[in-house]
């Protein structure tokens, strides 16, 4: 009967503190997702839409936690998942898990002292030093408007 009874109390710690996948903001809706790859090879076919996507998160904002990077392990292709300050955070030990995100794929034009400008927000978010020669302009750059989230724990 202890036994029994030790098994059982054994079996409710492992069932109680398995890690579940963390969902972040509103539900996800879409049944198919987007390959991360076909969304950055033809990213004007998907300006305004809602999609789906699935990767690795490769980087997250260590300040406010506003925007991760998703990358395709297989084809190295990434997009970064941006959402409004507070909306929904995306925790900093999220890298190197599995994501699906799902919000409106957007672009974004930049003359080439806005680029530089947002390199900079962009290199002191995440500590690093900034050089503006290294920016070239003007840019144009792709996003999903983040509405949701599912962080995978497996």
């Amino acid at each position: 009967m202890r036994l029994l009874t030790g098994l059982l109390s054994l079996l409710c710690v492992f069932s109680f503190s398995a890690a579940a996948d963390e969902k972040l903001g509103a539900p996800l809706t879409i049944k198919e997702q987007t390959p991360i790859a076909d969304l950055m090879a033809k990213p004007v076919r998907f300006v305004g839409r809602t999609v789906q996507v699935k990767g690795k998160v490769t980087d997250v904002c260590q300040k406010m936690g506003c925007w991760m990077m998703l990358t395709d392990t297989a084809t190295g292709a990434a997009v970064r998942i941006q959402v409004n300050d507070g909306e929904i955070v995306f925790p900093k030990d999220s890298v190197g898990k599995i994501a699906i995100a799902e919000g409106t794929f957007t672009e974004t034009k930049l003359t080439r002292e806005q680029a530089v400008e947002r390199a900079r927000r962009q290199a002191e978010e995440q500590g690093r030093k900034f050089d503006p020669s290294t920016v070239k302009g003007p840019v144009t750059s792709y996003q999903v408007e983040g509405a949701g989230a599912i962080i995978l724990e497996k």
